[in-house]
């Protein structure tokens, strides 16, 4: 998959795309089937198949001083969408500078004369242009005066005719349960990052752990959770190993910031400065704060044995 972070002066060969829009956060099982859709039109007209997502996301660019809300943060998401097998992916930055545009001027500065596109795949609900003015109508409009097509995309349900969103999967992750998030993405929810030095409590509990802070990331349920941590190496994954990790402020040893400290299980090897994806498979238990230091010692032996079993179990399909 070829990155491209502008749109002006682009080589041929990453035009002429047909092109799913939209911000892809989670990279869901809806933003799947709307990619698979994309590759489908891509193949029959012999074309490249693009995806177009800002970056920062545009509520990022809006509301700077936020809570973080991402599921997906650049990277993590840029390695999810190679994964659908895409051609290009065009993580245009969203600045002053596009947030201004008219719709008319975004389709005409950035979809054709940017991007060349041949198609444009979106959702029912796309907006886009200055105030978000723009809609499908007048998308469909523009298209057939540029010369380029548009499809509207119908969105895969998830229950009760409503469907899937990264604001539903947000909502499960609060509640601690990565399972149903998991049923909506299609993927086990990960935490991506590079493993710093820490304070090396684990490491004098006896537990050593990897520890990552939740930069870019939403913050899900406080607790332990039963894990899968991968190494990713050139955005590929080139081993894995089950855990228990924590994540939140540690109760006992409090930290400024949340954390996601991850134990390996059977590990001995060395982390530090390699970048971990670390998968929620199953919520265990809320932070606590214990009477002793001995006390949280026996409760992250516990941790443990419960962490492999509910990761047996889920092997298993139970």
């Amino acid at each position: 998959m070829r990155i491209y972070r502008h749109f002006q002066d682009l080589p041929r060969n990453a035009q002429g795309a047909v092109v799913a829009i939209g911000n892809f956060d989670g990279v869901h099982r809806g933003h799947q089937a709307l990619i698979a859709r994309t590759k489908e039109i891509a193949k029959a007209e012999a074309a490249p198949a693009g995806v177009l997502a800002f970056e920062p996301h545009p509520q990022e660019f809006f509301h700077p001083d936020a809570e973080s809300f991402r599921l997906t943060p650049f990277r993590a998401k840029a390695r999810l969408l190679a994964e659908t097998g895409i051609d290009i992916l065009y993580a245009i930055a969203f600045d002053a500078s596009i947030a201004k545009r008219t719709a008319e001027a975004f389709v005409h500065d950035v979809l054709v004369r940017g991007l060349g596109v041949r198609s444009v795949i979106v959702g029912g609900d796309f907006r886009f242009g200055k105030g978000r003015t723009g809609d499908i109508d007048a998308l469909r409009e523009l298209g057939k005066r540029d010369g380029f097509d548009v499809e509207i995309f119908t969105p895969v349900i998830a229950h009760d005719d409503q469907k899937i969103s990264s604001s539903e999967i947000r909502a499960a992750l609060k509640a601690g349960k990565p399972e149903v998030a998991k049923q909506l993405l299609g993927h086990w929810w990960s935490i991506e990052g590079r493993i710093d030095h820490g304070d090396r409590r684990g490491r004098e509990l006896g537990f050593p752990t990897a520890n990552m802070t939740l930069d870019g990331y939403m913050q899900p349920a406080f607790g332990v959770y039963a894990v899968r941590a991968s190494v990713v190496e050139n955005e590929r994954i080139v081993a894995t190993r089950d855990g228990v990790a924590s994540i939140g402020v540690r109760p006992m040893f409090k930290t400024s910031e949340p954390l996601l400290e991850t134990y390996l299980f059977d590990f001995d090897g060395d982390l530090y400065g390699k970048h971990l994806s670390v998968e929620l498979i199953a919520y265990l238990r809320p932070e606590q704060k214990f009477e002793s230091v001995d006390a949280l010692k026996a409760q992250m032996v516990k941790d443990s044995e419960a962490a492999q079993q509910r990761l047996k179990a889920v092997d298993s399909g139970q």
